[in-house]
């Protein structure tokens, strides 16, 4: 027998995989473009690249981490 609790978790970690899938995972053999967003931009300047401030977000208690530019 599977408890309203468990089915809810369940249903909770899915719905935040699907998040984490659709609109921050990296998609290697589509150009690291996700599927809901345009591709991003190249950066190609060194002195651009030495200057970017990446912050990291964990997801599902550390499964999966999210990176994006600081504001």
């Amino acid at each position: 027998m599977t408890s309203t609790d468990e089915v809810t978790g369940t249903y909770n970690v899915l719905r935040e995989f699907e998040r984490f899938y659709n609109s921050h995972r990296p998609h290697q053999g589509i150009a690291n473009a996700r599927p809901l967003h345009p591709l991003p931009h190249v950066i190609a300047d060194p002195g651009q690249i030495t200057r970017l401030d990446i912050r990291r977000r964990e997801r599902l208690g550390g499964i999966f981490h999210e990176y994006e530019h600081a504001a």
